[in-house]
């Protein structure tokens, strides 16, 4: 294969933005830079057709790789793209909503289908988005394709999470890095976490993350300004000080009601630090013991707002129990495949859906 490989990649946000699909994106791009390959990254949030058409005109890639179908992907179904580039060799790699049958309705479940079908091939991350592509394409089973997962840290700058939060020694540190919106349930994990300070008043939480939905956002900022005394939100750390960020936080939340495999939870296994998840699929196996080793953190159920309380307050106030989490979350982040691998397995698929007929 030509090594001067040009390769487009959609992603609903893009770096420097620190979402999961940014980073996720940039992560490929970066390890398949390495690789030799030209790899462009094309935001989708504000992009139309005739953009899309506009940047496909100047970059003329051998493939594109659709990162988030429904918010990506579907972008090639446009009758101006589909006239001059429907031939392009197109991949894609669904998101936990992507898939999620709860969420995945009417005309969005039929756009996401259709992408599906025209995608050479679709590669999945996590057994979670495998299943649930299995059940949502029963008969594409031997076009889905699956890569083991990276994370990458961006830097070693410092970033001094505890100061912002106005911690002291004796503060527990609460950090849910994740943008605004329903799917991740900050605002329901911010109503969480006051009750966990009506029983333990020296907890402190920090969510950092952008606004990306409107509405949502905006209740979000209403309830941190009258839970200032414990709570703030940062709109969003430099990437190149997430490591950072995360050393300095004592346990990580994750409050979704969706994820095929999320980055945050990967970083903080990464950085060593204990996790407080929702428990479904897309979290379970990745925070629940396997292999030998035991849990990395803690599951609640999202239905019930008690048991997150129960959970937090176990895991504020023991500081045994969250080292040996750590402990546990550094063993399992030590064997997970680098972004080197990540990538090579990529170019694999990319080879294989150029020379494969559309």
């Amino acid at each position: 294969m030509n090594p001067a490989l040009r390769v487009i990649i959609l992603t609903p946000t893009a770096f420097p933005n620190v979402t999961g699909n940014a980073i996720t994106a940039e992560r490929w791009r970066r390890s398949l830079s390495q690789k030799g390959l030209a790899v462009n990254v094309m935001e989708t949030q504000h992009l139309d057709a005739r953009g899309l058409v506009y940047g496909l005109d100047r970059f003329r890639p051998h493939i594109v790789h659709a990162h988030h179908v429904s918010r990506a992907g579907v972008l090639m179904l446009d009758p101006l793209v589909a006239e001059k580039y429907g031939a392009l060799p197109f991949v894609v790699s669904p998101a936990g909503t992507d898939v999620n049958p709860y969420a995945l309705k009417g005309a969005e479940r039929d756009a996401v289908v259709k992408t599906c079908r025209m995608a050479r091939c679709i590669i999945s991350q996590s057994r979670e988005i495998t299943r649930l592509l299995q059940e949502l394409l029963p008969d594409m089973e031997e076009r889905i394709a699956y890569v083991p997962k990276a994370f990458l840290w961006f830097g070693s700058d410092h970033f001094d999470l505890r100061t912002i939060a106005a911690c002291r020694e004796e503060n527990i540190l609460f950090f849910m890095p994740a943008g605004i919106r329903p799917v991740k349930g900050n605002l329901e994990c911010l109503w969480a976490m006051e009750k966990v300070h009506e029983s333990r008043p020296k907890i402190r939480v920090v969510f950092a993350g952008p606004a990306l939905d409107a509405g949502y956002a905006a209740r979000f900022l209403e309830e941190i300004r009258r839970l200032g005394s414990f709570a703030k939100w940062i709109l969003q750390i430099p990437p190149e000080a997430m490591c950072s960020a995360y050393q300095g936080a004592d346990v990580i939340l994750n409050h979704s009601s969706s994820e095929g495999l999320s980055n945050p939870l990967l970083e903080a296994m990464a950085a060593g630090r204990p996790v407080l998840a929702s428990d479904i699929p897309g979290n379970r196996w990745l925070i629940g013991g396997e292999e030998g080793i035991g849990p990395c953190g803690s599951l609640f159920n999202l239905c019930d707002r008690a048991d997150f309380v129960l959970k937090a307050l176990q895991l504020a106030n023991d500081a045994v129990f969250r080292e040996s989490l750590a402990a546990t979350s550094r063993l399992r982040a030590a064997a997970w495949p680098n972004p080197s691998d990540e990538a090579q397995a990529l170019l694999k698929i990319y080879e294989g859906a150029i020379s494969r007929k559309g």
